[in-house]
């Protein structure tokens, strides 16, 4: 292979499995090249996936070390995703009876997923999460491609047992919205004890789906390392949760005027 098409191909490779470490001599065996022209090319795609801003390849040193590809989006596209996530919920059209807005196909778009989980990615790079854990259903896709950009398992909790998730751990807890109690509960084998999490989700109102997936957690010592939200409601003012990352913020919804008030979270980073 030409130098150009190695350094294309290792680009593909790294940016295709995020944050996964790879070994100088995968890259040697699977292009027949010497490591002197390899490391060449690592040095090559480095500075191509910073100049157009794609992300950051690092080298690893040591007996275990490797090259990986490390996401990172810039403030002012995550600046660009929170407008464009907030033009969308402004639609007149999506506006439902109650003061409800319709977000299943936005939090269902790839496109718009990935932007929205590349802020998440990057805002717990560093947080030492073991896996990523949601409540089904709408935070599924978001979660996993959290998860897929990290390189990190996904478990989903569920609001009723399945026979297919075999034995499971399950809580009541105090639906932050309603004040309803309600019931959740996780696999035995999804878990892993004495770990750490991050919860992200689509939405949050009171946050109490959120507090009872922390209380679930907590049931097999697992710490929870960050909280990612993609659209957070102002009201209530005081949530069952405190330390948390949302996207925007929900204000009042207009069922007659249609009108959605919506705003950027600033303190993103």
């Amino acid at each position: 292979m030409k130098r150009t098409q190695r350094v294309g191909a290792l680009i593909q490779i790294l940016t295709g499995s995020p944050n996964r470490v790879f070994s100088l001599g995968y890259f040697c065996n699977l292009f027949r090249a010497a490591k002197s022209s390899v490391s060449e090319d690592i040095a090559a795609a480095r500075e191509i996936t910073a100049f157009t801003g794609l992300g950051v390849i690092e080298t690893i040193p040591g007996a275990s070390g490797g090259v990986r590809y490390v996401p990172c989006i810039s403030d002012e596209k995550a600046a660009e995703v929170q407008e464009t996530l907030c033009g969308m919920l402004r639609e007149e059209s999506r506006v439902l009876g109650g003061g409800f807005l319709y977000t299943s196909d936005i939090m269902f778009h790839p496109a718009m997923v990935k932007d929205m989980a590349q802020i998440f990615a990057r805002k717990f790079q560093g947080r030492g999460a073991d896996y990523i854990v949601t409540i089904e259903t709408k935070g599924i896709p978001l979660a996993l491609k959290t998860a897929e950009l990290l390189d990190l398992p996904s478990v989903v909790v569920r609001r009723e047992a399945k026979i297919s998730e075999g034995a499971t751990m399950s809580i009541n807890y105090l639906s932050g919205s309603s004040e309803r109690m309600q019931k959740m509960s996780i696999s035995k084998r999804a878990a892993l004890s004495g770990s750490r999490a991050l919860i992200i989700d689509d939405f949050m109102r009171g946050g109490g789906s959120v507090k009872g997936i922390s209380d679930i957690l907590a049931e097999f010592d697992t710490q929870v390392a960050g909280i990612g939200v993609a659209i957070a409601n102002i009201a209530p003012s005081k949530k069952k949760i405190t330390d948390y990352t949302p996207l925007v913020y929900l204000g009042h919804v207009d069922e007659d005027t249609k009108a959605v008030e919506v705003f950027p979270n600033s303190q993103i980073f």
